[in-house]
């Protein structure tokens, strides 16, 4: 597990000028649960989880929110839990991840936030930034917190191609870019071709859920990361 030292400070965000600010108030339920995890996990990151990856990335992954044991504990989106490890298992796969472990290499990229993984051509972000209760944001938070997702979109130079993992990250992703829902519906697989030139693709969430029941497998991911890099 994280050491507490390790979450003293932010790793630095490849797109530090649009974070919110470790105590980001937007959200007062986000706030209070956030509080509440505080108390029960000191030793946690219990804050908005930042941006990791390439500045000059190539490819934006988008996921829905903070996960309470992984990236609100180790302060790292998709780190510390199975959505993760499926995550970092892909992006190796597909060539996009340097992985430098520490010595001794007792850990697999994903695992922690100083495990020694480095992508390249990839940021990594969310569409909530802050754990949500139960992993369902509401409607209101999800507008609190676009504005620091449709910045980050708007500030890689180099970005063309966009994964949405799940409904809600694929939602707020084409608001984001400024485009209408029902012209941009979720489907797995799926490839939209935005508006101001870049691609979005749709895939299923990495959750644990859809890893136990099979309606995401590491394959079928695989094949998402395939068809982004044609």
């Amino acid at each position: 597990m994280t050491s507490p030292s390790l979450l003293t400070a932010a790793l630095p965000s490849p797109v530090a000028d649009v974070e919110p600010p470790h105590n980001c108030a937007l959200c007062p339920r986000l706030v209070q649960h956030r509080a509440a995890c505080q108390a029960e996990f000191p030793n946690f990151w219990n804050a908005p989880v930042p941006a990791f990856g390439d500045p000059e990335a190539w490819l934006a992954i988008v996921g829905l929110a903070p996960g309470k044991h992984g990236a609100n504990r180790t302060g790292r989106p998709f780190t510390g839990d199975p959505s993760g490890d499926m995550l970092f298992a892909a992006l190796g796969t597909a060539g996009l991840l340097d992985f430098v472990p520490p010595e001794p290499p007792r850990y697999l990229p994903g695992s922690f936030r100083d495990d020694g993984a480095q992508l390249k051509g990839v940021i990594i972000l969310n569409a909530v930034k802050c754990l949500p209760p139960e992993n369902k944001p509401t409607p209101e938070e999800m507008r609190n917190c676009r504005p620091f997702l449709e910045q980050a979109l708007h500030s890689l130079p180099k970005l063309t191609t966009i994964i949405a993992l799940g409904q809600i990250a694929h939602q707020s992703t084409v608001k984001a870019c400024g485009e209408k829902l029902p012209k941009r519906r979720f489907a797995h697989g799926a490839v939209h071709h935005l508006l101001d030139g870049r691609r979005l693709i749709d895939s299923y969430h990495t959750s644990r859920y859809n890893q136990n029941t099979g309606r995401l497998t590491q394959s079928m991911l695989e094949e998402i990361f395939a068809l982004a890099m044609i």
